[in-house]
């Protein structure tokens, strides 16, 4: 037994804590090994909720993928109809203003009409000199027909002396033969003297009444190649007219102007664009996989979300598919038939139209250029199938 020094001693090393329960000892030492730790309460309640969000997520991806299709790949579409001039020309007068609306048939500017307005004054005087060659003309073939007339009575009158005198050399000659001498072989030469100047007067007659109808028929082609020349001066006063009227730049449809590039005191060209009129009519255009069309019809409701109004849902229809995929309508187009051929899904556009009513609400804040997303529900399909079928059952019982 130690003393109560070394007793003392002990108790001073030892931790106040263990000399506190130093009589308890061993029966702490007894019950140490415990039994594991209860997991926390608030874990397994975190770890629910995010296998139930996985799971969630999991079936929303799974619902969405047999049931619907969607491209963020899609695009809003219009008619831009370019203005250009027809003629060449100063420009005078800009009567629009950007992003102005127009209706078809607005001027839109005006150019010098200085030029266009001579040529027409030149063609109406060239027009009024050959209508009064066509006149004389005219006059000439008169007189022409007139002279005619005179050479064919002059061979008429030829044809009369010319019996007389056949008459007269026959009768002389039955009066001066081998067995008559009742008159003298001069009144018989005279005779037949007489006749064949008739007969060459009369063929003279004829030539003369010939040219006098062949120069009818050349007044007559005359007069015809300056009536032709006058159609033809008219028609080139037609065309100086209407260019004199292109001097007015006219809007070939109604919409808003767009691209507005013209400027008074400007020069144009013919052809030279000026502006740009975008119609009111759009559509969408929505790119889809070409492994998303199997499920896609014409006429199929579409749900488009326009990037530029957020939180506006516009109800489209669709209205056809392209004849081929984009890839084929670029300006190069991939060449497959090599030895790096990679397969990549192609995509295919869509044209989705919207209601003009919806259109109109919407005061021109939908332009062609905008992005959107659409998407479609499979599920349509199969209800009209079931409308569809629903009546012929009926039917049937």
């Amino acid at each position: 037994m130690s003393n109560p020094q070394e007793q003392q001693k002990i108790l001073s090393a030892v931790p106040p804590a263990q000399a506190a329960g130093a009589p308890g000892a061993p029966a702490a030492t007894a019950t140490a090994p415990a039994g594991p730790a209860k997991p926390n309460r608030k874990v397994l309640v975190i770890a629910g909720l995010i296998a139930i969000a996985a799971l969630a997520a999991g079936g929303r991806m799974w619902y969405r993928s047999h049931y619907f299709v969607e491209t963020e790949n899609a695009y809003v579409a219009g008619h831009v109809t370019p203005v250009s001039s027809r003629i060449s020309g100063v420009v005078t007068k800009v009567l629009i203003d950007d992003n102005q609306i127009v209706r078809e048939g607005d001027v839109i500017a005006e150019l010098d009409p200085f030029d266009q307005r001579v040529k027409v004054e030149q063609i109406q005087a060239q027009i009024a000199s050959a209508e009064q060659q066509v006149v004389q003309s005219e006059a000439q073939i008169a007189q022409t027909q007139a002279q005619a007339s005179a050479s064919a009575a002059q061979v008429a009158q030829s044809q009369a002396q010319l019996v007389r005198a056949n008459q007269d050399a026959e009768r002389f000659g039955q009066l001066y033969n081998s067995q008559m001498k009742a008159v003298s072989k001069s009144e018989l030469d005279t005779a037949v003297a007489g006749r064949a100047s008739a007969i060459a007067d009369l063929n003279a007659r004829k030539d003369s009444a010939s040219a006098a109808k062949a120069q009818i028929a050349a007044a007559r082609s005359a007069r015809d190649v300056l009536k032709a020349q006058v159609d033809v001066l008219r028609v080139q006063l037609k065309d100086a007219q209407q260019q004199l009227a292109y001097n007015q730049i006219l809007a070939p449809v109604g919409g808003r102007i767009g691209k507005r590039t013209i400027e008074v005191g400007q020069r144009l060209q013919p052809g030279q664009q000026i502006t740009a009129i975008v119609q009111d009519n759009v559509w969408l255009t929505a790119n889809f996989k070409e492994t998303q069309l199997a499920e896609l019809q014409k006429g199929q409701e579409v749900k488009v979300s326009i990037d530029a109004m957020p939180g506006k849902e516009l109800i489209g229809t669709v209205e056809s598919f392209a004849p081929a995929s984009g890839a084929q309508f670029a300006l190069l187009p991939a060449d497959n038939a090599t030895g790096n051929f990679t397969k990549i899904v192609q995509r295919v556009p869509v044209k989705i139209v919207f209601k003009p009513e919806d259109i109109k609400a919407l005061n021109g804040r939908l332009v062609p250029g905008m992005s959107a997303i659409a998407e479609v529900s499979l599920k349509q399909d199969n209800e009209a199938k079931a409308h569809a079928a629903a009546p012929s059952k009926v039917a049937a019982h």
